[in-house]
């Protein structure tokens, strides 16, 4: 039987009895048991992870480890991901009790969106995204109100929060529709570090 791999975390207590814990180096990765002939891309196996990585946020900080990386056993999962290990332990140190959520705006004007792999680190990725965003026409009123309403209670424009003001970012949000009926925008969230980590397979 093979764990598909659902996440690294700092500490085993926020895995258990949720999913299976897997030691890797001093850092943790949660896992979901799955028979050896399972096909990862079964609808209802998606679903159970999805189901299981919602609960796991809900317990503590991670980080989403891309789908479709299985190991069997804590020494086949530390020879996939040894190399990644010291960058996720600095991000989840750096990053405890934070949550990731995004806001996606319609522009009239939309600019060519960066590639996230021609950076070397998230923070130069999201100031190319941040950038390029900034360039996109979009109704100046709206982007005025989510400066001042979302990136107060951002630890960076990218809405990377602490857990404890996921309801002000949702409240916002709520204001920001009320009061721009005519904007289209999608605030989702709260997600697992994901963009605020390297990628991590």
């Amino acid at each position: 039987m093979k764990l598909v791999v659902i996440g690294a975390h700092l500490e085993r207590a926020d895995i258990e009895p949720v999913a299976e814990p897997l030691a890797v180096g001093d850092l943790w990765l949660s896992g979901m048991p799955v028979a050896d002939d399972q096909p990862l891309g079964d609808r209802a196996l998606l679903l159970r992870v999805a189901q299981t990585r919602a609960s796991l946020l809900d317990r503590g900080t991670f980080i989403a480890i891309r789908y479709g990386f299985t190991a069997y056993t804590s020494s086949d999962a530390m020879a996939k991901c040894a190399a990644h290990l010291e960058r996720w332990r600095r991000t989840l140190e750096d990053c405890r009790g934070m949550v990731e959520m995004t806001l996606k705006v319609a522009a009239s004007s939309p600019q060519a969106r960066p590639d996230r792999h021609d950076f070397a680190s998230g923070a130069a990725y999201f100031r190319a995204l941040h950038d390029a965003t900034r360039a996109a026409s979009i109704d100046p009123l709206f982007r005025e109100a989510v400066e001042k309403t979302l990136t107060p209670v951002a630890v960076e424009f990218a809405l990377l929060v602490q857990r404890e003001s996921v309801a002000a970012v949702n409240d916002a949000g709520a204001a920001l529709k009320r009061d721009f009926a005519s904007v289209p925008f999608l605030l989702s969230g709260p997600w697992p570090l994901e963009v605020f980590a390297d990628d991590h397979e």
